[in-house]
């Protein structure tokens, strides 16, 4: 079993962006970051109107597809519900990579996988 502390926090309200997410299979809540919050790949929590979901968080700049802005994409697993507007408080536990660029969608879409599975693990075996 696996204890764990909160690395970090932010919150903001969720807006709509260009929906690559969603065309990827991985539909995310875009919030934005102040630019000294740490970037990378990190498993924690979303919690909306007082609910947590466990949450795999991007946060830095799309560098796949050369974007310059940094900025929070929030993937919550097993969620489907639209929360354009709300306020989503973020609790960051586990960084489990750092942002890299990638060749083609395609293979960003493998690692996203990769990454779910090792928060499906991280979840699994987490003390609260």
């Amino acid at each position: 079993m696996n204890s764990q502390s909160v690395i970090f926090s932010f919150s903001g309200t969720v807006k709509k962006h260009l929906r690559r997410g969603t065309k990827l299979g991985y539909p995310t809540a875009n919030i934005e970051v102040e630019p000294d919050t740490p970037e990378g790949i990190f498993v924690g929590f979303a919690t909306i109107d007082s609910v947590r979901f466990q949450s795999l968080i991007f946060i830095g700049k799309a560098l796949t597809f050369d974007e310059h802005d940094k900025k929070a994409e929030v993937f919550i697993l097993d969620f489907n519900t639209n929360i354009y507007g709300k306020k989503l408080l973020v609790t960051v536990y586990k960084k489990l990579r750092d942002n890299i660029k990638f060749d083609s969608s395609g293979e960003l879409i493998d690692q996203m996988k990769k990454d779910e599975l090792q928060a499906n693990v991280f979840f699994s075996t987490m003390i609260e």
